[in-house]
């Protein structure tokens, strides 16, 4: 995943999005330890201080563990991932239904919506 940032949001939040997505998506593996808080500074053009930041508030959350001298390193604790992983869809299915209803559906048109695309997604 690209680190695709945009100037309508803080970066430090966008910054934890993509690692947390970088993580659940497996591109990150449970055990697999991170590169430096430079070098992901550097891939994502920001700088190492918001970087740090960003690292420091996964590792308070559970996505990460710091192991002195040794780095950070993914989270190995696979039933707080999966919890994690299901928090986030979750966040994202909340900000799903409130676009549909700021769009002015109901929850049974966007229920039907929601089937109507998994029917469309299913036939190819």
């Amino acid at each position: 995943m690209a680190w695709s940032l945009s100037a309508e949001r803080s970066v430090y939040l966008q910054l934890i999005d993509i690692l947390k997505q970088k993580i659940l998506s497996g591109e990150y593996q449970p055990g697999e330890r991170l590169p430096s808080v430079r070098e992901l500074a550097a891939d994502a053009e920001v700088n190492p201080n918001t970087m740090q930041r960003a690292l420091t508030e996964l590792e308070r959350i559970g996505f990460l563990y710091t192991q002195r001298t040794n780095g950070r390193f993914v989270s190995e604790d696979a039933a707080r991932l999966s919890e994690l992983r299901k928090d986030s869809l979750a966040a994202r299915a909340r900000e799903f239904l409130e676009d549909m209803k700021k769009s002015g559906l109901s929850a049974e048109e966007s229920i039907e919506l929601v089937q109507k695309v998994i029917a469309e997604m299913e036939k190819r």
